[in-house]
């Protein structure tokens, strides 16, 4: 099934930028929007033309990464940029970068911009080398894999827009990696509230509650369990 079919709704789930917090020069926004549109190369001001714009690119960026060219190397915070950039940087001068601002939502605050590169390094080495590429992972270890490493991408949030669909995406990738469907998220929206607690309980490095999601997301029973491939 061509990828484009199952990118998740993300015009339902899309990072409104008033719902963030932020502080310093990133955090200029488009001169006419209200300041709902962040500043950006194509002089867009509508919250709604962004989106569909950013919805469209992110679907030729499913069907370059998951179809045309899936990666089946380890996989590396340069890919992350990498895609980040090809995906956004046609509108923000800063895609593909690590942000300088420091991010909050709903009083939760992100990584601090000064410890992104360590953070990166620390994901780099204890989830993407760890567990890329998937292809030999058992049901069990690819539902850890997934979780930790979309759990930690999250907290991190690395960019200064787009980490939740980018980490949707490497989620993606690390299912069809092992040779599976992309995940299916409707059941993350339909639950806002207990996935977003989900992922606050990786703070204390508590993953079951992720894993759960992720579980769901991929159509695995609790007790079902594929042996590594051959």
């Amino acid at each position: 099934m061509p990828a484009s079919t199952k990118l998740p709704n993300q015009r339902q789930a899309s990072e409104v930028m008033s719902r963030y917090n932020v502080n310093t020069v990133e955090g200029e926004y488009q001169l006419g929007s209200n300041d709902q549109v962040l500043k950006n190369l194509l002089g867009i001001t509508s919250v709604d033309e962004m989106n569909a714009l950013e919805f469209d690119l992110l679907a030729q960026l499913y069907e370059t990464v998951l179809v045309q060219d899936l990666p089946e190397h380890a996989l590396t915070v340069d890919d992350l940029k990498g895609w980040h950039r090809r995906w956004l940087g046609n509108v923000y001068e800063w895609a593909g970068q690590e942000r300088s601002v420091n991010m909050s939502k709903a009083g939760f605050p992100f990584a601090a911009a000064a410890q992104i590169p360590w953070a990166l390094a620390q994901l780099d080495r204890n989830c993407l080398k760890r567990w890329t590429p998937c292809s030999g992972l058992g049901t069990d270890e690819l539902v850890e894999a997934i979780a930790v490493t979309h759990v930690e991408l999250i907290l991190i949030h690395p960019f200064r827009e787009g980490n939740g669909r980018l980490s949707r995406l490497l989620a993606d990738v690390m299912a069809v990696q092992a040779g599976l469907e992309p995940l299916d998220y409707s059941s993350w929206e339909l639950n806002k509230v207990e996935y977003i607690s989900a992922i606050h309980h990786g703070v204390g490095s508590n993953y079951e509650p992720m894993k759960r999601w992720v579980r769901l997301a991929l159509g695995i029973a609790v007790d079902d369990f594929r042996p590594p491939q051959a």
